[in-house]
């Protein structure tokens, strides 16, 4: 049998105006602003008048630790919106944006696949409304700023070897993570090392994510840390005078963006903060609007829930002020089976006793899950090659967990495909079971937080970080920021820091290698491991293959 590419189901679709879809959850025309005929942003001044209305259920999406097998948690999280729809609710999808870096490197897109989409496909894997461009060019305003205050005579006496504002670009360039800048004379400044970061991991992205309005934002601007003086107190973004510049800039982009489904569902698009390096979430603007306007809103949050899932509990949810009625958590046999050991090339064949092993992965996320006090149906995202004894295993290994596993097959059959997921997930959600509670108390001190994330969510036996590190975090504490939440930048392919230690691993470590204080956002960054705030692209980067063909299309883009 022959499939059709994601890009050609897209480009197949039929799309409606926009203003039909806003219409379907009472936004009306003059609230949406255009952007063409397929996408549009939503007014400042609608989201206002819907803030005093009752929410709807709220339903998080997540996975497994990731494989080259594939999991297709965006996929998944598509196929239930539609899904809940075609059961005869009101519901809505909210997931993030993509990012250009792994779109030309790795070839991974953030609009679903097969008939689960969102469109237009190509625009939201492509510039879409210019969200990220504005979060680029107001993170280098404040780049330039810095450099600048300091050039003409650094009345704020900033200390040169201690601006800890690093710049941003949204392409994966390693050769940018450590540089030199300012070199060549006198007119072009004081020398001083910096370095790049993906814009994704852009304290300026975090902000905007969880800002509930403009001069919410224009407040955590302001209060981000750029740099520190010789005594060691903090010069914020406010003190160089550049937050109110920076509000102007994301004006436009603090507006969720309205685009559909391929059945023509509404979904909000909007911020894209990768759960590996920053805090995973769709923004909260978009999701607290969403759940104003649906009976159900599905939203993600990114990579395994050892990361997305664990941010979107203690950062978002802590932040918003919301909670998760239902958990799905997404596995494949596929990656059942590859977490058994069996090599990608051979994932083809029956393999009922490594889709055995390999679920002790799937095991502890459900376990982590439910620490939160939230129910989790398991959705076995299925693949043609998936055996009836393969997936009698998983459900069997799921129930024995105490929960439910539910085949859905959204990606071939859209929402027919997911109608059973659809009505257990309605029916989880309205029964008000979940008992939502954070994994740890604002007041617990920092390095406590980071102990209880690594020991309850990654199962390790200690973090390791040397004295600096650990006299930084009480530093932090004294300046009042100890009732920060932390944020656990590592790799997204194992419970530990190394990432071809897959399945449960226990008895490991996890290194702090660095911290970073987001003051604006309002979290600490551990970085762990060798995790990279700027990734590089891959030997073959997909950007090889992706052209115009003669009609004016875009080819290789999935």
């Amino acid at each position: 049998m022959t499939y059709k590419t994601d890009i050609e189901i897209a480009r197949a679709a039929t799309k409606r105006p926009i203003q039909e879809i806003g219409a379907k959850i009472g936004i009306g025309t003059d609230d949406l602003l255009p952007y063409g005929h397929d996408k549009a942003k939503v007014s400042q001044d609608f989201i206002n008048s819907v803030r005093d209305r009752p929410n709807g259920k709220l339903i998080l999406v997540t996975a497994i630790n990731p494989t080259p097998a594939g999991e297709g948690k965006t996929t998944t999280t598509v196929g239930l919106g539609d899904g809940l729809n075609a059961i005869g609710k009101k519901a809505m999808v909210c997931i993030r944006e993509a990012s250009l870096g792994p779109n030309f490197g790795m070839k991974g897109g953030a609009a679903g696949g097969g008939y689960a989409q969102v469109i237009p496909m190509e625009e939201m894997n492509l510039h879409f409304t210019g969200d990220f461009h504005a979060i680029t060019s107001a993170h280098s305003l404040l780049s330039a700023m810095i450099d600048n205050h300091i050039y003409w005579g650094n009345e704020l006496d900033i200390d040169i070897r201690r601006v800890v504002w690093r710049r941003v670009v949204d392409m994966n360039d390693r050769a940018l993570r450590q540089i030199t800048a300012s070199l060549g004379g006198v007119s072009n400044g004081f020398p001083r090392e910096a370095g790049f970061d993906i814009t994704v991991a852009s304290e300026v992205m975090a902000c905007l994510c969880l800002a509930n309005d403009l001069k919410d934002l224009q407040k955590r601007l302001g209060d981000m840390i750029v740099a520190y003086r010789r005594d060691k107190s903090p010069v914020y973004a406010r003190d160089i005078k550049a937050d109110g510049a920076m509000t102007v800039l994301l004006k436009d982009a603090m507006q969720p963006n309205l685009v559909q489904t391929l059945e023509n569902n509404p979904a909000f698009v909007h911020g894209g903060p990768f759960a590996n390096i920053a805090h995973g979430c769709n923004s909260v603007i978009a999701t607290t609007t969403a759940l104003k306007l649906a009976d159900y809103v599905v939203t993600e949050a990114g990579f395994g829930a050892d990361l997305g899932a664990e941010k979107f509990m203690n950062i978002k949810c802590r932040k918003a002020g919301i909670a998760p009625d239902c958990v799905v958590l997404v596995a494949t046999v596929r990656a059942m089976k590859m977490n058994g050991g069996v090599a990608k090339a051979d994932l083809g064949a029956e393999n009922v006793e490594a889709v055995k092993s390999g679920c002790a992965n799937l095991g502890r996320h459900i376990a982590n899950l439910k620490g939160f006090g939230v129910p989790v149906v398991v959705a076995i995202n299925h693949f043609t090659g998936d055996t009836e004894a393969e997936v009698q295993a998983v459900k069997d290994f799921v129930a024995g967990q105490g929960s439910e596993a539910i085949v859905s097959r959204h990606w071939a059959d859209g929402s027919k495909g997911s109608a059973e997921l659809a009505t257990r997930v309605a029916e989880i959600a309205d029964s008000g079971v979940s008992k939502f509670a954070p994994l740890y108390p604002d007041e617990m001190p920092l390095f406590e937080k980071m102990e209880t994330i690594a020991k309850r969510i990654y199962h390790a036996d200690e973090v390791v970080a040397d004295s600096k590190i650990r006299d930084q975090l009480k530093a932090w504490e004294d300046q009042g920021y100890g009732n920060l939440p932390v944020c656990m930048a590592k790799t997204q392919y194992s419970f530990s820091t190394d990432p071809t230690l897959r399945g449960a691993p226990t008895g490991h470590s996890i290194p702090v290698r660095e911290v970073r204080l987001s003051a604006g956002a309002g979290f600490v960054v551990a970085v762990c491991g060798d995790i990279m705030t700027m990734p590089g692209l891959p030997r073959v980067p997909s950007a090889e293959t992706i052209r115009l063909n003669e009609a004016g299309e875009v080819e290789g883009l999935f």
